[in-house]
């Protein structure tokens, strides 16, 4: 019953992403092994959403590690604990909270050892800048739990790289690149504290390969002319090719001559769904604190307040008028969802 739930769920939140994307490209799905202890570690930069694209585009269902904040009323925290999430602790929660972590990457190694899948965020937090950061040593906890209890585990660490055209936008587009696992015991050595900087290393740069990684230095700068370039951020490879070379091989996209278009369907799908829309602006957009929420919250109001609301305005229109005015009805703006979206 419990995976029935989640298949369910699974299917429900690909759904809403189809509608929330205008496309969402998957490379290298591939390279996620079956039936094998697998470490997904990822990127971080959209939130909850970052998330809910791995989740929705790999096959079976695998644990996630989730900042602890999320967790703090207990309807929420059942509810995501329901589905595979499990809070891990920052600073930011408190000193004395952080203790909690050692229980929670015991149960994620634990998961490990019986063959499941964890996905972990090992930049710690989650960021709209275009680079990888540097990476908290929690996942390493977690693989030497594995390695040290279980020295032949062929646990395996798959590099994800999330990418987005504009993780504030909406429509967005996103492409997630699933690179080549990495063996955990490989790492083994009398100097753990070695084999440690070794890992971080290493997921850093395979990470690093899968998304744009763009330096610190002169991070602004590099960011307006790559935006000015029109450069595909879909594409990691061909955009960090572009910085190491000085802006000299990069490839261009031409700019869309449908903005007028998507901007009256976008209007017009507005006025059909005003009442959500006039929620998001004026209750729940004021109220987020940390930008890199923004498409977070505005999904999960797309993925419930939406189809409630299109629900109850067919039931009304199929009370008073007839059902194929309803239905009509309904079948039109799902119609203008998608060429607003798609477009």
């Amino acid at each position: 019953m419990k995976y029935l739930k989640l298949y369910l769920l699974k299917l429900y939140l690909r759904l809403c992403l189809f509608f929330y994307f205008k496309k969402i490209e998957v490379h290298g799905l591939e390279n996620i092994p079956k039936n094998q202890p697998v470490l997904l570690l990822s990127n971080h930069q959209n939130a909850l959403l970052d998330a809910l694209l791995i989740a929705t585009r790999i096959q079976g269902f695998a644990h996630y590690l989730t900042r602890a904040g999320v967790f703090k009323k207990q309807f929420v925290s059942k509810l995501l604990q329901s589905l595979q999430l499990i809070p891990v602790y920052r600073i930011r929660d408190g000193y004395g909270n952080l203790t909690n972590n050692n229980a929670i990457f015991e149960i994620a190694a634990d998961l490990l050892k019986a063959n499941k899948m964890v996905t972990i965020f090992p930049e710690g937090s989650h960021n709209l800048a275009r680079r990888v950061r540097p990476l908290s040593k929690g996942f390493t906890r977690i693989i030497f739990n594995v390695l040290e209890k279980h020295p032949d585990s062929n646990l395996l660490l798959v590099p994800i790289g999330l990418n987005f055209k504009n993780a504030k936008d909406c429509p967005d587009s996103a492409a997630i690149y699933f690179g080549k696992p990495l063996e955990a015991k490989t790492y083994l050595s009398d100097n753990k504290n070695e084999s440690i900087v070794k890992i971080k290393k290493d997921v850093h740069d395979a990470i690093s390969k899968l998304t744009t990684h763009i330096p610190v230095e002169g991070y602004d700068e590099t960011v307006i002319k790559l935006e000015q370039m029109h450069v595909n951020f879909l594409n990691p490879e061909s955009v960090n090719r572009c910085i190491t070379s000085n802006f000299e091989t990069c490839e261009v996209r031409p700019k869309s001559q449908l903005h007028w278009l998507r901007s009256g369907l976008k209007y017009l799908l507005i006025l059909n769904l005003l009442i959500p829309y006039a929620i998001w602006k004026l209750l729940a957009q004021p109220k987020i604190t940390e930008v890199e929420f923004t498409s977070t919250f505005r999904f999960a109001i797309a993925a419930t307040l939406v189809p409630f609301y299109l629900l109850i305005v067919t039931i009304i229109l199929a009370t008073f008028l007839s059902l194929k005015i309803a239905l009509l009805y309904l079948a039109s703006v799902l119609i203008l969802a998608l060429l607003t979206i798609k477009l």
